[in-house]
């Protein structure tokens, strides 16, 4: 089961919920999240910092403490991050096969991550310096690790997919300067080094991940996959790697032996899937990164905390 399957569900899974199908009832308020501490050093499309409190009601309500927290499609790995600052879970596994994005995780997670930091220090950036370094045939993990947070600072929305560009004004015109802040994301990745210890991560494919571990009652899944309906932008992909098996991963979330929470687009045909599989949903209110309002999907064995 690869996550570079397509299946004859893909149109479905892509049309909206019609109104009617709308019934469950919302939590509440869209979460500030301003209020979140911000843990990442990448603006990530489809990130989940708006889902952090729904995290800690969820593994809050669970019998003990989870010996593994697993995160199969970690991207921008706040919510691991997450688990791991305030101590939720023993172990947490980071999975990602993006690897850009894995090379910052690799990066980090390893010895050169305080190279990782001081190269952002000591970056003078301009479109004229950020040119030549996203042109440049990265010669180590590390640098590759760096031109990837540089892409992912100043590109459009964050987007690192083929197809998007550069941002040009930015905020209040400050164009590529907006979103680079050197001294936060240094301060970040030196804070991920004290928690390092508790993180494995995998660069791979994470339904093999789930595969592997499905059968362990002490491990908790958090399931974020790549959306088909969310996963474009003015005809931009947000992920490389966007086309999984969707029926496949509900499957296997089925014959999962511990718990798991899953986030997915509101679409018709998630909820066709979740209803076949038995399982439990509700919609959650969040922002996007243009700070319109939508819902999403949190889907369960059992939501009964979340509501």
């Amino acid at each position: 089961m690869h996550r570079s399957r397509e299946n004859n569900l893909l149109p479905f899974i892509e049309g909206k919920i019609k109104d009617e199908e709308r019934h469950r009832p919302k939590k509440s308020n869209v979460v500030n999240v301003a209020s979140i501490p911000q843990r990442s050093p990448f603006r990530y499309p489809g990130g989940k910092t708006w889902l952090v409190p729904r995290l800690r009601e969820w593994l809050g309500s669970l019998p003990k403490k989870p010996k593994k927290f697993i995160e199969p499609f970690s991207g921008g790995g706040i919510i691991s991050l997450t688990v791991a600052f305030e101590k939720l879970a023993n172990k947490i596994i980071m999975v990602e096969i993006d690897e850009d994005v894995a090379s910052v995780w690799r990066t980090i997670f390893g010895k050169d991550s305080e190279w990782l930091a001081r190269k952002i220090l000591s970056f003078t950036l301009c479109y004229e310096s950020a040119e030549a370094e996203l042109d440049a045939i990265p010669r180590s993990i590390n640098q590759r690790a760096f031109q990837t947070l540089l892409r992912n600072r100043i590109n459009h929305g964050g987007i690192l997919a083929p197809g998007s560009g550069i941002l040009k004004h930015g905020e209040n015109g400050k164009g590529i300067l907006s979103r680079w802040y050197p001294s936060t994301l240094a301060k970040r990745i030196r804070a991920i080094q004290e928690v390092r210890s508790k993180i494995k991560f995998i660069c791979g494919d994470g339904l093999v991940v789930m595969e592997d571990h499905k059968n362990e009652k002490d491990a908790v899944f958090f399931i974020d996959p790549p959306y088909t309906a969310a996963g474009k932008k003015a005809g931009v992909r947000l992920y490389r790697h966007n086309i999984i098996d969707h029926e496949g991963l509900f499957k296997l979330a089925k014959g999962l032996a511990g718990d798991f929470l899953m986030t997915y687009d509101n679409a018709e045909g998630v909820v066709y899937l979740a209803k076949k599989y038995g399982f439990d949903f509700e919609t959650v209110p969040m922002k996007n990164t243009h700070h319109a309002e939508m819902d999403e999907l949190l889907i369960a064995r059992d939501l009964d905390w979340a509501r």
